[in-house]
């Protein structure tokens, strides 16, 4: 009987193994997950896209896949984003230059040059000549470029009205806690920088900590910034740039297919966001307006005055805000643009 139990017990074992090693790619897509965190407001154009983005990655998971988007900053500043992600705490992220450039320093160039880009036409060409490279050196670093998108120009909401750069000498302004390059310079040309977290913008505005939120309209409006802070600057100081991202782990883990209908999804998305994003900056405007919104628009000297100020930054802000090279490409983009050298 023994002899005859032994081969017996062989064979149960052998199947059971061969069941569990069949079983493990559905048992292993059952329990997948993709959590995604951002700063974009809960409902906004910006989210629905991401929840749209989550139902092509749905449609190619088991009914137990997971997929969630945590908005509102609820995962923390970008810069804490980036770090979740690296330890898989988040597999993607949509983040603007300021949480992407903890990944690869050279986007800034997109966003850090104040008063470079004249229009959205100049910030898509730049963009694009860029685009191949730069998401070679995120995928090298570890993530995968999804989807490009913008969220406005950057305007200067203050409690009280300014509209020279002067004027702002005796403000405190809200500043990113994880650029302290820009900190630096703020404070070596006289102005106040008080490094926050955006959850942190609201309260700090309404007691007093800080006069002055460099903000798109849409978030100032999305955040009911412009109730503490009605007073706001009509210059196109910088563009919001940003970008979804997923991490090479979790984007390796996709089959063929999944990575296709996510990638076409995210494309489809990006283009929607800058399209619409676009337009809400206006609307957003005219919607702060009717509800006590005060837009100072700069005169041709105070004009004058902006576009000086911004350009000797230049020399400072090339090798330490942005790489000297990426800062000379993105100029020498921007000069075949102007020449309409754009082949």
């Amino acid at each position: 009987m023994n002899s005859l139990a032994k081969p017996s017990r062989r064979l149960t074992a052998l199947v059971f193994l061969t069941l569990v090693w069949l079983c493990l790619p559905n048992c292993m897509a059952a329990d997948k997950q993709l959590r995604i965190g951002s700063l974009v407001p809960k409902n906004s154009l910006y989210h629905r896209q991401l929840m749209d983005i989550g139902e092509a990655w749905r449609a190619t998971q088991t009914e137990k896949s997971k997929y969630v988007v945590y908005p509102d900053g609820s995962q923390g500043g970008e810069a804490e984003m980036a770090r979740r992600m690296r330890i898989g705490q988040l597999q993607g992220a949509l983040l603007s230059v300021v949480g992407l450039q903890e990944i690869e320093p050279s986007i800034t160039a997109l966003q850090a040059i104040p008063m470079l880009f004249r229009s959205w036409e100049e910030v898509d060409y730049v963009r694009e000549k860029m685009r191949p490279s730069m998401e070679k050196k995120f995928f090298d670093k570890g993530f995968v470029v999804l989807a490009w998108g913008d969220a406005g120009w950057v305007r200067f909401f203050s409690k009280d009205p300014a509209l020279r750069p002067d004027d702002y000498k005796r403000m405190k302004f809200f500043a990113w806690g994880s650029e302290p390059d820009q900190q630096a310079i703020m404070k070596s040309l006289g102005y106040t920088p008080v490094p926050l977290e955006t959850s942190d913008i609201l309260p700090a505005i309404q007691t007093g900590m800080i006069n002055v939120v460099p903000s798109t309209p849409y978030f100032a409006l999305a955040t009911q910034i412009y109730n503490s802070a009605p007073q706001m600057l009509e210059i196109n100081w910088a563009p919001i740039v940003g970008a979804l991202v997923l991490t090479r782990k979790a984007w390796d883990d996709m089959s063929p297919a999944t990575q296709a209908a996510i990638r076409a999804a995210s494309e489809k998305a990006g283009v929607e966001i800058r399209a619409k994003a676009r337009q809400e900056v206006i609307e957003a405007v005219d919607a702060m307006k009717k509800r006590g919104l005060t837009v100072n628009r700069p005169n041709a000297d105070q004009m004058r005055e902006w576009t000086e100020f911004a350009e000797k930054l230049y020399p400072r802000i090339r090798g330490t805000m942005v790489p000297a090279d990426t800062f000379d490409e993105v100029m020498g983009h921007l000069k075949d643009f102007r020449s309409g050298k754009t082949k």
